[in-house]
């Protein structure tokens, strides 16, 4: 069973930086794909950052945030910046270990964690 954990959310004002982290554990095969997801009140889901062979962003945080992996301390990142007040919301992080149906922003992930509140303020 693999657990995610995230950190490192919490209020910023517009234009800041915030750095998520996701902790990974309980795995005996590595999640083949991760990725970031946030759901503002009232709004569905969206998936923002995935990581696997490659990576893939939504255009709204294209060339604001930067996904990476760190395999050694089984940990993942999501670094934020020229942060919007449009980018409040819940941010979850997200595991699969199939291959199937490949590592996109559309893709079925198995496992997420419980969320971290970010909050930008104008």
């Amino acid at each position: 069973q693999v657990q995610l954990v995230e950190s490192g959310g919490g209020s910023v004002q517009a234009g800041g930086s915030l750095r998520l982290s996701c902790a990974v554990s309980g795995y005996f095969v590595s999640p083949t794909c991760m990725g970031w997801f946030r759901q503002a009140p009232g709004k569905e889901r969206e998936g923002i950052a995935v990581i696997g062979t490659y990576t893939d962003y939504a255009d709204s945080v294209k060339g604001r945030f930067t996904i990476s992996r760190d395999y050694a301390k089984n940990t993942l990142y999501l670094e934020m910046n020229s942060l919007k007040p449009e980018d409040t919301a819940m941010y979850y992080c997200a595991a699969k270990i199939s291959r199937s149906g490949g590592c996109n922003l559309r893709a079925d992930f198995t496992y997420w964690g419980r969320g971290a509140q970010v909050t930008v303020s104008s």
